[in-house]
């Protein structure tokens, strides 16, 4: 909120003055309304809750690129995991409950849930043989298969896995780094009554 302020103020005292050749006058040239509104009502992009998620676009197991921007309307986990790590393999089954208990459910600013998988492995054979190990059924997988170089990982500042930020059907962040039943009690809380 204080940043659309902030832009507001910065319009206003940024009003284009110019010398009119006719008359020796000032003339204001404001922006126009909608101008205002859109820079306004603008979401911070960011990594905060209440930011809109920076976008992510990758390529999945099947090399078709996807991006995070396709899932608007759905309530989204986007989840940060590796095949070679232990605590995100163990708390895999978790997701994958969830993904089943909730993905046709409709939610208040989401209708039905989904998860984005973002892997930071350099190996690709091992992350699809993770997905399909792991029964992660669900189609949107991206990674750049650079391990922790990733760019997708270092846009969210990710600097241990497992990791997750939960966003809105406007892809604004909700919550973050839900794990075991907080992921569950998250989703709970955002279901439509």
């Amino acid at each position: 909120m204080r940043l659309n302020i902030f832009i507001y103020i910065l319009l206003c005292f940024g009003l284009t003055f110019c010398k009119s050749k006719e008359k020796n006058t000032t003339e204001i040239t404001l922006p126009k309304k909608e101008e205002v509104k859109a820079i306004v009502l603008e979401e911070p992009v960011g990594l905060n809750l209440g930011n809109k998620a920076p976008e992510l676009i990758g390529n999945n197991p099947s090399d078709s690129l996807i991006k995070l921007s396709s899932l608007n309307g759905k309530l989204v986990l986007i989840d940060f995991w590796a095949s070679w790590c232990v605590p995100c393999r163990h708390e895999n089954p978790n997701v994958v409950k969830n993904y089943d208990a909730f993905k046709d459910k409709k939610f208040k600013n989401g209708n039905g849930f989904t998860i984005f998988g973002v892997s930071l492995d350099e190996n690709k054979t091992s992350w699809k043989n993770a997905i399909k190990k792991d029964n992660l059924t669900w189609p949107y997988h991206i990674s750049d298969l650079k391990g922790w170089n990733s760019a997708h990982g270092l846009k969210y500042n990710i600097s241990g896995i497992p990791n997750n930020y939960l966003i809105n059907g406007d892809g604004i962040i909700i919550a973050k780094n839900l794990r075991s039943e907080d992921l569950t009690k998250a989703l709970e809380k955002y279901l439509a009554e």
